[in-house]
Order: structure tokens, then C-alpha cells, then sequence
């Protein structure tokens, strides 16, 4: 295991952070805060220690770089970079517990939204800042920032190409320009207009701009930490259907907006994943909407609620207009289905992964028509393309990976004696970064119920769900750290 690569590129992911940091530890100092933003400075200055001496210590270490030190340097640099995040909330007493503290920052960098906060406006706004912004830098991914601006490795180790390959959501990751540098920025430059123009359309609606930062810093990573205690609650029906519409659309895959750039549009509209996407979406709408008519004044209502909530729940934002656990079965049966599900691969949202459901399906029909017709070689193709073996097996291995790891912390989180849907819908909430969850942790509640251990517990799982499960696995493999240099 080449360590001092590793340390060089969290060294550099700390210098980076507590340049993010400034931002809020200003805009501390200019409310009259003076307590969080000494304590902003206090987390700046020992991120800029702790990065400046992990660069001197690795600055003559080897260049070589492989898929293992890919998974290791992405896995600890989530784990520094959100202890690291949550010193601010615990130096500041805001949440005293540090516990506490790092499940908070845990939830925004992989854009959870969970929460153990009670009273989410009683933050001074600097703080509010830093929580929200969180969701922006772990939608796209701290590494591929970094990728895009810093040469953190020599060219020609592959460290750009693992680094982004761990970082990265979905089943494969693929280079948009001949140099991966390239498509970092792209990804990014993507990234950051979408965001402008979700700020734009919020300020046209009269939302205050704070509240417009921090909502479409919420939105673009499909977070869901919102500023008021009511979630979207309290803003007005077009505000609410502006943040539906930028939730959908970051819930695609950046590739395909790539596509658009190129005017290629046959091959955006034709996408598999895409078309997958947008038909579950539409019709679990359709389904929510018909189930919950009775309880609003109209159909139109229903329609725009439902809307918004399969918009929150299917991109993993986990925003509320409601306390949506107040629906019937049939609809919070739905939602359930759609945390698993997810957006698409390559976007800011979490779950499996439409990308991986379609493999699936398509193996469960290749599968059924192989038993039929066991002397016809039976292909798979997405897109038109010929999917390998290969791709099927990881598949498959992710989904074992993914159900053993969610019935094991469904055991352990159950220690603490709540309700099986509470305890269950708390895990899938966590582990597919979605938020909220259902009964004790529903919209209008928080995850503040739990003992430390089951916070330390869901705080994994949402590490591991944001970055695929196995760049944390790795790192308590043995055959991970047998390679020596």
C-alpha cells in the first residue's frame, strides 16, 4: 500500500475544506456570532495543520497508484474530511455531543438529510451555511473537485481514473473528454450552472437569497437539510415546484446533459436508464396522487404533493412539504420502494441505482428466457451496447453486499427497542441516503431518539451508501494493506 500518496491526497482534501469553511466562519463574524466563527477558525486552522503536514510527509513519496489506494484514499478522506466537518457544531456547543455532531456532518456530506436536531432554527445561519453547503460539496464529490482543480497525483498513475471510479455513484465511470482532468470540469461546470439557475428561479419566487443558497445548495446535491423546521412547508406552491423540477433534474445522470451539449439528443432521449427513471417517477405520481385525493381540497393538490415528495424520496433528497407519514399504506408502501430504487447513476442521488435496477431486470428476463431456451446464447444490451459478464457480476455482488449490510444494521440499530418500521425505515433512509424515514424518524421527526451506538451505526451506513460500499469495506480488508512499496 502506497500510504503516502494516501496522505498527500488527504492532505490536500483538508486544504481544500477549510477554504469551504471560510465562507461560514464570515458569514459568522458578519451576523456579530462571534462564538461559532472562533470556532470556524479554530476547525480551519487545524485542518490547515493537519493537511500542511500530511503534504510535507508525503511530499518524496512514490507515484504509483492502483485500485487499492483508490478505495483507501476515498474511504479515509470521507472519514477525515466529516470529523474534520463536525468540529464547528461541537466546538461551538451547538450540538454538544460529538457523536451527535458527526452524525449531522455525515448526513450533509453524503447528502442524507437525516437530522438530530429538534430545532433546526435556533443554528446561527453560519452554521446553517456550512450544513447546507456540505449537501453541495458531497453531491458531485469532494475528489472530483479536487481532480478538477489540483494535480494531486503525476499523470500517468491512474490516480485520477481510481480516485473518481470510488468517489463516483453507479455501477461504472466513464471519461466525457480524452483527459479525466477534463471531465472533472465538466462534470463540475455542470454541476455549478445548474445550481445558479435553481438560485435564479428560487430568487424570482421572492425567497430570500440566504434561503435560496441554502435550499439549492440542499437541492443540487439531493441533501434535503432544510433551514426551517417545517422542511418546504412554509414557502410558496411555485417555490415548492421549482425545487420538484431542479430535484428531477439532478437526479439524472450528467452524462446525458453532456449529450445535450453535443446536441446528440436522439441518444438523451433514448437513454434506457433515463426513460426507467422517468417512468417510475411518473407513474408512482400518478398512483399517490389517486390514493391521497381525499385528503386535500382537490386533485390539483394531490397531484402537487405527490409530485414533490416521489420528486424528494425517488433523487434522495428527503425535503418535505408534509408529514407524508400520515399517508395511507398504499403511498408510504410506494416511497419505501423508492428510497431503495433511487436516481440514476452518475447524478447526486443515492439508492441502488436505476442503472443497476435495469441490469437486473434485464438479467431476470435473460435469466427466464436462458431456462426456456437453454441452447440459445441469450445477450444483454443496454443502450444498444453489449453488457458483459462482468458488470453483471459486481451487480449482483453490490446487491448482496447491499441487503446483508442493511439487515445486519437493521439487527444492531434494533437494540434500542423501537418499532420495527421505525428501526428498518431509519436503516434504508441512512443507507440510501434518502433523509427522513417512516414512524419515530418520519418527516416530522428526527433521528435524535437513538443511542450513541445505532447513530454510529446509521452514520456508516450512510458512508457506505454514498460511496458504493466498497471503498469502506476496503478499508477493513487485510489483503487491502498486504501490498507493500
Amino acid at each position: 500500500m502506497n500510504v503516502k500518496i494516501v496522505g498527500r491526497i488527504i492532505g490536500a482534501l483538508l486544504l481544500l475544506e477549510a477554504a469551504f469553511m471560510a465562507p461560514s466562519a464570515l458569514l459568522c463574524l458578519y451576523d456579530g456570532d462571534k462564538n461559532p466563527a472562533v470556532c470556524f477558525a479554530a476547525a480551519i486552522l487545524l485542518a490547515c495543520l493537519f493537511g500542511a503536514l500530511l503534504l510535507l510527509w508525503a511530499r518524496r513519496g512514490q507515484p504509483l497508484f492502483y485500485a487499492q489506494e483508490g478505495f483507501v484514499a476515498t474511504g479515509l478522506s470521507w472519514i477525515v474530511m466529516s470529523l474534520v466537518g463536525a468540529l464547528p457544531f461541537w466546538f461551538s456547543r451547538a450540538i454538544p455531543s460529538f457523536v451527535d455532531a458527526l452524525f449531522e456532518i455525515v448526513s450533509g456530506f453524503t447528502t442524507t438529510g437525516a437530522s438530530i436536531l429538534s430545532d433546526v432554527e435556533a443554528l446561527p445561519r453560519g452554521l446553517l451555511l456550512w450544513r447546507s453547503f456540505s449537501h453541495w460539496l458531497g453531491g458531485m464529490g469532494m475528489l472530483v473537485f479536487l481532480l478538477a482543480v489540483v494535480p494531486v497525483a503525476r499523470r500517468g498513475t491512474g490516480a485520477n481514473i481510481h480516485l473518481m471510479r470510488a468517489e463516483s455513484p453507479g455501477p461504472s465511470v466513464g471519461k466525457l473528454t480524452p483527459k479525466l482532468q477534463g471531465t472533472a470540469l465538466i462534470l463540475y461546470g455542470m454541476y455549478m450552472l445548474l445550481t445558479v439557475l435553481d438560485i435564479l428561479f428560487l430568487l424570482l419566487g421572492g425567497m430570500p437569497l440566504f434561503d435560496a443558497l441554502c435550499t439549492a445548495f440542499g437541492t443540487a446535491g439531493t441533501g434535503g437539510f432544510g433551514i426551517k423546521n417545517d422542511s418546504l412547508a412554509g414557502y410558496s406552491p411555485y417555490l415548492q415546484t421549482v425545487t420538484t423540477v431542479f430535484m428531477l433534474l439532478f437526479g439524472v445522470n450528467f452524462s446525458l446533459y453532456f449529450l445535450l451539449l453535443l446536441r446528440r439528443f436522439k441518444g438523451f432521449f433514448l437513454d434506457e436508464e433515463l426513460r426507467l427513471y422517468l417512468g417510475v417517477t411518473f407513474g408512482a405520481i400518478a398512483l399517490i396522487a389517486f390514493n391521497i385525493r381525499g385528503l386535500f381540497a382537490s386533485l390539483g393538490a394531490a397531484l402537487h404533493h405527490a409530485a414533490f415528495q416521489v420528486a424528494s424520496v425517488i433523487t434522495t433528497t428527503g425535503f418535505s412539504t408534509l408529514d407524508f407519514d400520515q399517508w395511507p399504506d398504499l403511498s408510504k408502501g410506494i416511497l419505501l420502494v423508492l428510497m431503495c430504487l433511487g436516481a440514476c447513476a452518475g447524478s447526486t442521488g443515492g439508492g441502488l441505482k436505476m442503472a443497476r435496477v435495469l441490469l437486473l431486470l434485464k438479467g431476470l428476463r435473460r435469466n427466464l428466457r436462458q431456462t426456456l431456451n437453454p441452447r440459445r446464447i441469450q445477450l444483454m444490451r443496454v443502450n444498444g451496447q453489449t453488457i458483459g459478464e462482468d458488470v453483471l457480476d459486481n451487480t449482483n455482488a453490490y446487491l448482496v453486499a447491499y441487503c446483508a449490510l442493511v439487515v445486519g444494521s437493521f439487527l444492531l440499530v434494533s437494540f434500542d427497542g423501537f418499532s420495527v418500521f421505525t428501526n428498518l425505515s431509519a436503516v434504508i433512509a441512512c443507507f440510501n441516503n434518502i433523509g427522513p424515514g417512516f414512524d419515530g424518524v418520519g418527516a416530522a421527526r428526527n433521528f435524535g431518539l437513538y443511542s450513541d451506538f445505532s447513530k454510529l451505526i446509521l452514520t456508516m451506513d450512510m458512508l457506505l451508501g454514498r460511496l458504493e460500499i466498497y471503498p469502506i469495506l476496503a478499508l477493513f480488508s487485510r489483503h487491502t494493506w498486504n501490498r507493500k512499496l
